[in-house]
């Protein structure tokens, strides 16, 4: 009797998935040829991507080979085209080469480069601090103490991942100001801080007892 009604229950389920199929036999359809589409969709996304990622690449070591070779302007050239039309990543890595291959030659325009990456929101925040650090390595010999402070005192902050070279920057820029006070602060901060590397730290030193000695005593 078992037998009985496991045939009939395996003949109502045949029943069922027939009737299934008239209805829906179109949709099913549709839908493994939409997963098929979109899963070679996808390979052909990751495929293009990675062929794209590997030509900029090459174009970023051309361009970087150029400017070694003393080629500035073709250098400049080829990254401009990836900070055009390449993969967000190398069009970032190029932004800021292109900064650094300016730096000797045209300082200012090199800050601009920098200033751009800094106040750009879709830029990582670590890298914009690395820009702000950089514009204002360009700008010492120009900028006045006071925009100095302005473009490094949120890098000094305690905390920073960059804390120890800006305020060793700012040191630099008070003592270029005449301030010793100010340049003997930004040492002490710097010596005080177990965390400084150990090279800023011995410079810092040595520096701090030479703003100490020139200091008029109170």
């Amino acid at each position: 009797m078992a037998d009985i009604f496991h045939e009939v229950d395996e003949e109502v389920r045949r029943d069922q998935a027939l009737e299934f199929w008239k209805k829906n036999q179109n949709y099913v359809i549709a839908l493994c040829v939409a997963v098929v589409a979109l899963s070679g969709g996808w390979r052909y996304y990751q495929n293009s991507t990675r062929v794209a990622a590997e030509a900029a690449g090459a174009r970023y070591e051309s361009a970087v080979a150029l400017a070694r070779a003393g080629k500035p302007g073709d250098a400049d050239e080829a990254l401009r085209s990836i900070i055009s039309g390449g993969p967000a990543g190398y069009a970032l890595l190029a932004r800021f080469r292109s900064a650094a291959n300016l730096g000797a030659s045209d300082p200012a325009r090199a800050v601009s480069i920098y200033d751009s990456l800094a106040n750009d929101a879709s830029v990582d925040p670590a890298m914009r601090d690395v820009a702000r650090l950089r514009a204002a390595m360009l700008a010492m010999d120009t900028a006045v103490y006071a925009d100095i402070r302005t473009r490094l005192e949120p890098l000094a902050a305690v905390g920073g991942s960059l804390r120890s070279s800006a305020r060793e920057l700012l040191a630099i820029a008070a003592l270029k100001a005449g301030d010793l006070e100010a340049a003997g602060k930004w040492f002490d901060a710097i010596v005080i801080d177990q965390q400084a590397p150990e090279q800023i730290r011995a410079r810092a030193e040595a520096l701090l007892g030479l703003v100490s000695a020139g200091q008029p005593k109170g």
